[in-house]
């Protein structure tokens, strides 16, 4: 009788234990997720050939400080901004839509607070300066038949230095001239590197003006990424979907 009770009682505390280490180990992948890093998937073209889609990454939330909009589900604890510190013209973050507060978005920073912002003939004036550029090899583009289309590349620097690969895939597109976006205090003006596929800054009813509250972090490095013939579960089609060349990558 006795050894029968003892047995309960050891079932007991390994299941308690159980519970706890569970516990444990959920608090800390929370607060690495809500202080340290988050992982974020490329989920469409925007920012091709910097991320493609397919592409995994850490966010550094750290990098910007700390808003409702770090933890998940932004739950409305305090306003602003907590050891914050400002993003960089090029830096690439994620940031929650302000015109829903709820959708992730992942852009370029163009534009900082007091900068005007236009586009002519395809060139990024910033504080009425163009933005110089340089054309560079094509990106080569293979849809899913195997088509494949060669769209002009260049590479843009920005005054502080800060230099990137941008696509133009439509000669004479729609954002190749606009009006001049002056940006307001407290905001930022994001944009895609795939300059005629994506909805950013230039689009007011997509995106605007991005509130410095609505930042979650900078993205650091790639973590692994796939063609789109595999999700991150089937290993057993990583060998051919998987590509290796990207894992290890750090986003610039």
């Amino acid at each position: 009788m006795a050894m029968s009770e003892n047995a309960k009682k050891l079932r007991g505390s390994s299941w308690a234990e159980n519970v706890r280490t569970i516990a444990y180990a959920l608090l800390i992948a929370l607060f690495i997720r809500a202080f340290l890093f988050q992982p974020f998937f490329i989920p469409s073209s925007s920012m091709e050939s910097t991320l493609l889609i397919g592409d995994y990454l850490f966010v550094a939330k750290y990098s910007y400080g700390y808003s409702k909009h770090s933890l998940p589900f932004s739950p409305p604890l305090f306003s602003g901004r907590i050891f914050d510190d400002e993003p960089e013209r090029g830096d690439i973050v994620v940031f929650k839509q302000p015109i829903d507060n709820h959708t992730d978005f992942i852009k370029r920073v163009i534009g900082l607070p007091g900068d005007t912002v236009q586009m002519k003939d395809g060139v990024l004036y910033l504080n009425d300066k163009a933005v110089p550029r340089v054309r560079v090899d094509d990106f080569i583009y293979r849809d899913p038949t195997g088509n494949v289309r060669r769209i002009p590349q260049y590479r843009e620097t920005l005054p502080n230095g800060v230099s990137y690969i941008t696509l133009d895939m439509i000669r004479d597109s729609v954002w190749d001239n606009t009006g001049v976006y002056i940006v307001p205090q407290g905001h930022y003006f994001m944009m895609g590197d795939n300059r005629d596929n994506s909805s950013d800054s230039r689009v007011p009813d997509a995106v605007g003006y991005v509130p410095f509250e609505n930042l979650i972090g900078k993205a650091e490095v790639i973590f692994f990424s796939a063609n789109g013939t595999a999700s991150f579960w089937e290993v057993w089609k990583w060998p051919w979907a998987v590509r290796w060349d990207r894992i290890g990558k750090w986003v610039e």
